[in-house]
């Protein structure tokens, strides 16, 4: 067995488990701009294990569309611990928070974000997000029918693991983008996200994105020893005539100091230093999520 290869038995699946300048804008609500006839494309971005590159991959991907011409919109959804604020370099007065309680509309809280989109942020240190209730369920989706009709593109960065509240936030989004890394643990909590979500969620596609990988073809590797332990494990347990899985490879993000050194400075690595090989491997993602490769 290599580094990255997986079990060969179905492992177990358990829950994973300076301050910025205040530089937050309210964005121009999107239905100021004139009414829209399409339904924005919703995509939950998630990862069965912390650390990945989850949120760095959702920033850095929201702007690579916005690059590419399309209305983006990134929603924490990581509503007890979120750190996307950090990532953008914001320092919100408003997060979902008050929008949940009521404190202000949902337009306050839509903000302009570096790289050409929108965010809304969430708070951090929230126990009141640790757990699913039926108040959080009703909120978060009445929150993005609203929002769903102004963007081309909504990215949902979850939390890690499959919490109830990391898999509701999954479940409202059209397509799922799991986000992993070379790590054998990385790798085993991937695979317990897509088993969670193929028999509990019926979905029969997502989308897989390799960070940190460290020489060519591995995030490909990665995904066909992924696929076969689904197609060994949980295949044969799904419903329907055709119980098929498919994990779509969307391509990996390399090692790169770049990387490190954006987080550092909380700058968007594809804003800043787009022709680094990270940044470009971003933008590669965007064009295939566009049908455009």
């Amino acid at each position: 067995m290599t580094a990255t290869a997986m079990p060969a038995a179905d492992p177990s699946v358990s829950p994973a488990g300076a301050a910025a300048p205040d530089r937050a804008e309210a964005a121009t609500p999107a239905a100021a701009e004139g009414p829209r006839t399409r339904r924005a494309c919703i995509m939950a971005v998630t990862s069965g294990k912390g650390g990945v590159g989850k949120t760095f991959v959702s920033a850095n991907l929201a702007a690579a569309l916005a690059r590419q011409g399309r209305k983006v919109l990134v929603l924490d959804a990581d509503l007890g611990l979120a750190n996307l604020d950090v990532v953008l370099n914001l320092l919100p007065k408003v997060t979902l928070h008050d929008v949940f309680t009521g404190r202000v509309p949902l337009e306050q809280a839509i903000l302009s974000a570096p790289g050409g989109f929108s965010v809304l942020l969430a708070g951090s240190g929230l126990v009141e997000y640790s757990r699913l209730t039926p108040d959080v369920r009703e909120k978060l989706q009445h929150i993005i029918d609203t929002v769903a009709p102004r963007y081309d593109h909504i990215l949902l960065d979850t939390g890690a693991g499959i919490s109830d509240v990391v898999l509701y936030a999954v479940s409202l989004a059209d397509e799922v983008l799991v986000v992993a890394t070379p790590e054998p643990t990385s790798l085993t909590d991937a695979y317990a996200t897509v088993k969670v979500l193929a028999q509990q969620q019926h979905r029969r596609h997502v989308r897989l994105v390799v960070n940190q990988s460290s020489r060519a073809n591995e995030g490909r590797a990665i995904r066909g020893q992924l696929q076969q332990v689904v197609d060994r494990f949980v295949a044969p347990l799904l419903p329907g005539p055709d119980p098929g899985f498919k994990l779509e490879f969307m391509g990996d993000v390399p090692v790169d100091a770049a990387v490190r050194e954006s987080v550092q400075r909380r700058e968007l690595l594809f804003d800043a230093l787009p022709g680094t090989p990270a940044a470009q491997a971003i933008g590669a993602i965007a064009t295939r999520l566009l049908g455009r490769d």
